[in-house]
């Protein structure tokens, strides 16, 4: 098992994850909807705090639940936690052995708060401090950077807005996730071949937008995590707003559009980039216009939910990531510095 065989096993992982868990995330939707919970307060860090950035857009937008990321360290070195006032707790982990997230949930309980876990690991700390779990089921994932518990930390919650309202993203259309990834991974030896161009690349922007804010941050972080580049993640309108002033002749930035309500405010900044700018532009998209506009450029299918996305505009993010650190002669099994579980306080 490597991080190339775990990131082209996801369809698989995730078509399982939708039929061994529906019956637990009802539970927990219908345990929301008995209590009224009003909003939820979601706690993670790394690959996990951006499955938490999909949520804030997911269950804000699908569902009308505010989302706030907690901040651990107020539960741990200043112990001064915020009022929780009723809010469903969640933690997501796919080790479930960070200590501060743990503190996040039991200060949760101590005010009386539901909460829930999101983890592979059930029978971890996390797992045991939760009211409710949901297992990921990826089995062990080898890899040191998270690719396939990222996509089913995604579809746990996914799944989560679909048993809360179905209208809004109805469990139909998730059963077709497994597919629309299955496709994606097709692009996988072009990918390979398209980043030599970029073996000497040293930084880069990534930018997302709306849902696929969370794509940005994910796909910026495997390309820190494997291939040791300066990859720094914004959205567009924040870029706008200063960084854009770093942009010349040949600088590198990748984007993620998805067809949706996000996607037009997107593409005025993209042309500028590349017209204007002479960027060296990279889009995983499935606008034909914002295809047109790159070289290279990855589609994914036309016909997924703007919502659903980022389960599948991530996948070539990983596998460039991954390629990228072979052409520059790096492992990336054996990425240096950090480590599979890391247990902050």
């Amino acid at each position: 098992m490597s991080t190339h065989s775990e990131i082209l096993e996801q369809p698989e992982i995730l078509e399982r994850l939708l039929k061994s868990q529906r019956a637990a995330v009802e539970e927990v939707a219908n345990a929301m909807k008995a209590r009224g919970v009003p909003f939820l307060f979601l706690a993670a860090r790394g690959t996990s705090d951006n499955a938490g950035r999909y949520a804030n857009y997911l269950l804000g937008g699908m569902n009308g639940l505010p989302l706030a990321l907690a901040t651990p360290s107020l539960f741990t070195y200043y112990q001064s936690p915020p009022h929780l006032d009723g809010a469903m707790v969640v933690g997501v982990s796919q080790s479930g052995q960070s200590p501060d997230i743990v503190s996040v949930l039991e200060e949760g309980k101590r005010q009386g708060c539901m909460t829930l876990g999101i983890t592979n690991a059930p029978d971890s700390p996390l797992g045991r401090a939760a009211d409710f779990v949901i297992d990921i089921q990826t089995g062990p994932e080898l890899g040191v950077a998270a690719t396939k518990t990222y996509t089913a930390e995604l579809m746990a919650v996914a799944m989560l807005s679909a048993a809360l309202d179905p209208k809004k993203i109805s469990w139909e259309m998730l059963a077709r996730v497994p597919a629309w990834l299955q496709q994606t991974i097709q692009h996988d030896q072009t990918i390979a071949s398209a980043v030599e161009r970029y073996r000497y690349m040293r930084q880069c922007v990534v930018l997302g937008r709306g849902y696929n804010y969370a794509t940005a941050f994910e796909w910026a972080l495997k390309m820190k995590e494997l291939s040791y580049v300066e990859a720094e993640p914004y959205s567009p309108a924040d870029f706008q707003h200063g960084p854009i002033a770093m942009v010349e002749r040949g600088f590198p930035v990748m984007a993620m559009v998805a067809k949706g309500a996000v996607a037009e405010s997107m593409i005025p900044m993209l042309k500028e980039l590349r017209q204007d700018l002479l960027a060296d532009l990279l889009v995983v998209s499935n606008v034909e216009q914002v295809l047109s506009l790159a070289k290279p450029s990855f589609a994914i299918a036309g016909d997924i939910p703007e919502a659903l996305t980022p389960l599948v505009g991530i996948v070539p993010g990983q596998l460039m990531a991954y390629h990228l650190t072979l052409a520059k002669g790096y492992d990336p099994e054996k990425p240096r510095t950090i480590q599979k579980v890391t247990e902050t306080r």
